[in-house]
């Protein structure tokens, strides 16, 4: 039995941190994400701004 604990204790840790560690680093993915997306259309625009003006 205390082999069972022993080997919950040496894998359960690192299982519960890379969970929270992928928890939160996905919402920080997609809120890059979503500023990639934005900054894309504003180059976009300024592009095709800057474009008639020449």
């Amino acid at each position: 039995m205390e082999e069972v604990y022993a080997y919950v204790a040496n894998l359960g840790f690192p299982i519960v941190v890379s969970v929270y560690l992928l928890v939160r680093i996905e919402a920080k993915l997609e809120k890059l994400s979503a500023s990639i997306h934005e900054l894309a259309q504003a180059i976009s625009a300024y592009d095709l701004t800057s474009s008639r003006k020449i």
